[in-house]
Parts: C-alpha cells; structure tokens; sequence
C-alpha cells in the first residue's frame, strides 16, 4: 500500500469520537490545504519540536509532498472530513478522490493542547486483509490474559475497529490499556510508571507450552520506538491444534517463562511494559496460525467469560471502545 507517514501520536491512544469542533475543523483543512499547495515552511513552523525532530528539516515535508504527488496526483474531490478526540490530541482527518490514484486518500493531522501539530499522516485508506479465517472458531479455551478492567484500545473485525486488521498475521489483534478517569496516566506522560497499566501482570490465557520468549529489550521512553523489534519483549504461547498467541510489549526483565515450558491458564508470564515498537505501555495480544511472527495467518481469539461493561459474555471478541474484566 502506497503512503507517507510522519505521525507524532501514539499508535494506542484512546479514541473518543465527538462532534466536529468548527475551530480544529477549520485549522485541519488550512494546514491540508497549505500541504497541498505546498507550502511546507508554514507547516513546519506550526509544529511541536517533537515532530520536527522525527521528519528532521522542512526539506523532508517538502520530499514528502513530493512523494504525494507521485503516488497520488492531485486532489480531486473531498469525501468526508471530521474531527475526533485521540488521547490528548485533536486529530483532523480528511478522505478524498485523487487524480492518479483509484482508492481514496485519506490525510489525518493531530493538534494537541496547544494547538500545535503533533501528529501527520496521509496515504490509502486502509483496507481489511481477506481472510479464510472469519468463521473460525477457537479451540482453546481462552481467558483475558490479565486481571481487573482493560480497556480495549484497537479490536474487532473492520479497520475502523482495528488498524491491525491491514495486516494478515494480526487481522483480529487485540491492543488493551487501564484507564482511570478516562486517561492511561496521572502525572508526567513521559514516566512510564505514570501509566496505569505499567508493571501489572500478564497472565496465561490458557494451558500452553512456551514457542517462544524474550526478555532482554529495553523499555522505550515515551516519544521512541523500536521498529526493529516490533513485539519487543514477548511470549509466543502453543496452544495446540495450531492456535499460537502472541503477548507482547512487555516490561524489560519480567518474562517468567522460556521456550519449552509449559504454562497454566492464568499463570503469570511477564509484566505489562513498553518494548519494542509502542507509544505507551499497553498489552498487545493476537492469534495466529503460526509461531512465526509475520509468517501466520490470523484467527479469531474468542475468550470466554468476562464482563464487556455491565454485560456477561460467555464466549466472546472484545472489541474498541469496550473495558473488560474477566469474570472469574
């Protein structure tokens, strides 16, 4: 999929959709319509210091718009425009018909508190991953890996759900924080003791035999990544019947188990951290049909009783906007 991306937010921060606000409405479509013109030295004065140390000079947004050009010619007509609530961000996205492309492009740009710009992304608009898989049924019996409320980040079957749902291997992958007054931290956002989720345990889903387990990576500060190693610290749990989970982004030094061991429902494996390519601590779990990350197809993770809110679910796929709580 053809796109460009420079993107300041966090790619787990919670949604929240509200009414279009006229004023970030209105500075959303000055700011595309300055990209689309050109005029990059505007754009980047306008910037938080944060992202204009991620793109690096204004030549590089002026590179990109040149790669936006390529790929995608010029905009023709605007389909739809809107303006949601991303965690402490204001995020303007804009869907519309380009001249030499046959999807729609879709451009976001996140303001935050100041009303500086924190976040830009344009490309495609993504498409689910086909899947042979949609009427799976899983075969382990699987409970929330974690104890008390989560809430549910990114999850269910439709990219408006899941961003995840691009990606074959993760196409029903599951992103989950605690929340506390409607926000993953109290205090400074750059200490990661601060988030609610930080240091709590993560838990077996079910019967299992380790495939595989790391420890070793180092926590990322608030802001960093670690492409490279995307699951960061992670157990890759065997379930049988070719049903293998993935647990990842856990606290550096926490993982309990190693390859060969095996596992009971609800056993402590590791502590909730933030390794590898994350923008604040959070669990990320999927299944898939291979302990190969990148080279299995998803499945469906059905989980069996646990409370979405104030109902009972016997057997159930968590989805956004939900916090879960195992019943047990």
């Amino acid at each position: 999929m053809r796109q460009a991306l420079v993107w300041g937010v966090g790619v787990v921060s919670v949604v929240l959709a509200l009414p279009a606000q006229a004023d970030t409405l209105a500075r959303g479509q000055g700011v595309a319509a300055a990209f689309l013109r050109g005029e990059v030295g505007a754009i980047w004065a306008e910037m938080t210091p944060d992202m204009q140390r991620a793109i690096g000079a204004p030549e590089h947004l002026a590179a990109l718009r040149g790669k936006v050009e390529t790929d995608f010619g010029h905009e023709e007509e605007v389909l739809s425009e809107q303006v949601v609530r991303q965690g402490g961000h204001s995020v303007f996205t804009r869907e519309a018909r380009w001249s030499g492309f046959s999807q729609p492009v879709r451009l976001l740009v996140a303001f935050d508190e100041n009303n500086r710009i924190a976040g830009f992304w344009i490309g495609a608009v993504p498409v689910a991953a086909p899947s042979a898989h949609l009427n799976y049924e899983t075969k382990a019996r699987l409970r929330l890996p974690f104890e008390g409320a989560w809430h549910v980040v990114w999850g269910g079957r439709e990219i408006e759900q899941n961003y995840h749902a691009i990606d074959a291997g993760q196409r029903f992958a599951l992103d989950l924080l605690v929340l506390k007054e409607g926000r993953s931290h109290a205090g400074d956002p750059a200490d990661l003791e601060n988030y609610h989720c930080w240091g709590r345990p993560i838990l077996a889903p079910a019967d299992a035999v380790v495939a595989n387990a790391v420890d070793d990576l180092p926590d990322q500060k608030i802001g960093q990544s670690d492409p490279r190693n995307p699951l960061g610290n992670h157990v890759v749990l065997d379930f049988g019947n070719g049903e293998y989970g993935f647990l990842a982004h856990l606290k550096q030094g926490s993982v309990r188990v190693a390859k060969g061991d095996r596992v009971t429902s609800g056993m402590e494996i590791g502590r909730c951290g933030n390794s590898g390519n994350t923008s604040e601590p959070h669990l990320h779990f999927h299944l898939q049909n291979s302990p190969l990350f990148g080279q299995g197809e998803g499945l469906p993770a059905q989980f069996v009783n646990y409370h979405a809110g104030d109902a009972l679910v016997e057997r159930g796929e968590p989805t956004k906007g939900q916090t879960v709580q195992a019943a047990e």
